[in-house]
């Protein structure tokens, strides 16, 4: 996956480097052309004074230059100097007499002096009848450490810049991708049932067009879950009203042929199918109205979970005796943020699982608390229990984890998507004895959801 930022640090880096480089290669030249051309200047300007003591004497050349005055030609606390004077080309008149060989009238020239490498200037002045060569050299001691120094301070002053012009990049890039960041933190902090689309003038010019297009996305979605939800609500109305209808009728049959046993066992064969039937069709209602993704937010209220509880009971109290299982309640009060129907179903699931799943003269209880800053609903049952190494295949859809029993798989699978949808934390656990099942479900309080 490729990175914006680092196509744009290394099309913009890279180039300014390069620049910065070349730029650093002409600030040396600039400063050390002028200071190598002073040096040899002043070699120049030795040169002609020490022309300057020539003096013609009887036919001869003489070279007036006092002891005192050569010692001050030659001081120099780093580097060596040296001169020589020659007359007509080859007489040695004064100086060093192992001074290299003098290229007279020509600027400056690098030279090899006991074995160390000098800069020797050199002058031809006319004495008289002869013509004379003066040439002076010096080592290059100085030039070195002034060049080092020029850079020293080169790279000091470039790796500063470098470093500025890196960091002022690395800010302006920051800066101007700070618009995707704050899009990325606001689609991150939506919850998943969010579809709102994206305001379109908080966003940069260069992001229009993909937000245009998300935003188009969204509204897709917002068709399509508008379309399911009607779907649902068809199906509600066009399922349950005919089955309900045909319970009502093999009811009926099963009155009236109450006299011929061979009637009355179809007619209940058909009956428990039809029932079945019906709840499989309320729990494939419930699972997607269950879904996280679906948008709930506008039916979201402060409710009593004990009260929910509480409409559900009858149902179940009859259920229960049908099996002769003590079913128990202990209610108190414990406020969540949460949808009643959603609810409902929730409750409804884990007491007739519990319910359904008890042998006859079992217990079923079902507790609900606020409990640290948090409501609790408890149901447990003394069933047959499920292996602890099945506990999370249980919430999976259309898993029947006992192949004898008559469940759909469904009902689990439905809890879990509700209480996702409420943040709520859902656990399974089995008896000490290994007997039975406890379903507990966490539910935020209402101002920390």
């Amino acid at each position: 996956m490729t990175s914006i930022r680092l196509r744009l640090l290394k099309w913009l880096i890279g180039p300014i480097l390069l620049i910065n480089l070349a730029g650093a290669a002409l600030t040396y030249m600039l400063a050390w052309a002028p200071a190598r051309l002073a040096f040899d200047q002043g070699l120049g300007e030795a040169a002609h004074a020490l022309a300057a003591r020539l003096r013609p004497s009887a036919g001869q050349v003489a070279f007036d230059l006092p002891r005192e005055a050569e010692q001050v030609l030659r001081a120099d606390d780093t580097d060596a100097i040296y001169f020589v004077v020659r007359a007509n080309g080859a007489s040695q008149v004064a100086g060093d007499f192992d001074f290299p060989q003098l290229r007279a009238g020509a600027p400056a020239y690098d030279a090899l002096m006991r074995g160390e490498p000098v800069r020797v200037a050199a002058v031809q002045v006319q004495a008289g009848p002869h013509t004379v060569q003066i040439g002076i050299a010096k080592t290059l001691r100085k030039r070195h450490q002034i060049r080092a120094a020029i850079v020293r301070a080169l790279v000091l002053l470039e790796t500063l810049f470098t470093l500025a012009l890196v960091g002022l990049i690395w800010f302006s890039v920051t800066n101007a991708l700070l618009p995707l960041a704050r899009m990325r933190a606001d689609l991150n902090a939506r919850d998943g049932d969010e579809l709102a689309p994206i305001d379109a003038q908080q966003v940069p010019y260069e992001l229009a067009p993909v937000v245009g297009a998300f935003n188009d996305l969204l509204t897709r979605m917002q068709a399509g879950a508008k379309a399911q939800h009607d779907f649902l609500a068809d199906a509600a109305h066009q399922l349950r009203t005919p089955l309900a209808g045909l319970k009502l009728q093999l009811e009926w049959m099963g009155a009236r042929h109450a006299g011929d046993p061979q009637s009355v066992r179809s007619i209940g064969l058909m009956l428990r199918a039809c029932e079945r039937m019906i709840r499989q069709t309320q729990q494939l209602l419930a699972l997607a109205r269950a879904e996280p993704s679906r948008p709930r937010k506008k039916r979201l209220a402060r409710l009593d979970l004990a009260l929910l509880v509480q409409e559900s009971i009858q149902y179940f109290v009859e259920q229960a005796g049908h099996k002769q299982i003590d079913i128990g309640f202990d209610l108190a009060p414990a406020e969540v943020l949460g949808d009643a129907f959603l609810l409902r179903d929730l409750i409804d699931n884990l007491i007739d699982n519990a319910v359904r799943y008890t042998p006859a003269h079992g217990t079923v209880t079902v507790r609900c608390a606020a409990e640290a800053g948090a409501a609790l609903l408890v149901v447990e049952d003394s069933g047959p229990g499920i292996a602890p190494h099945q506990h999370a295949a249980a919430f999976c859809r259309n898993v029947r984890l006992d192949q004898t029993s008559s469940g759909s798989g469904l009902g689990l699978a439905i809890v879990r998507d509700i209480a996702l949808a409420h943040r709520a934390g859902i656990t399974l656990a089995s008896h000490a004895d290994g007997g039975g099942l406890v379903f507990s479900v966490r539910f935020p309080a209402p101002w920390a959801a």
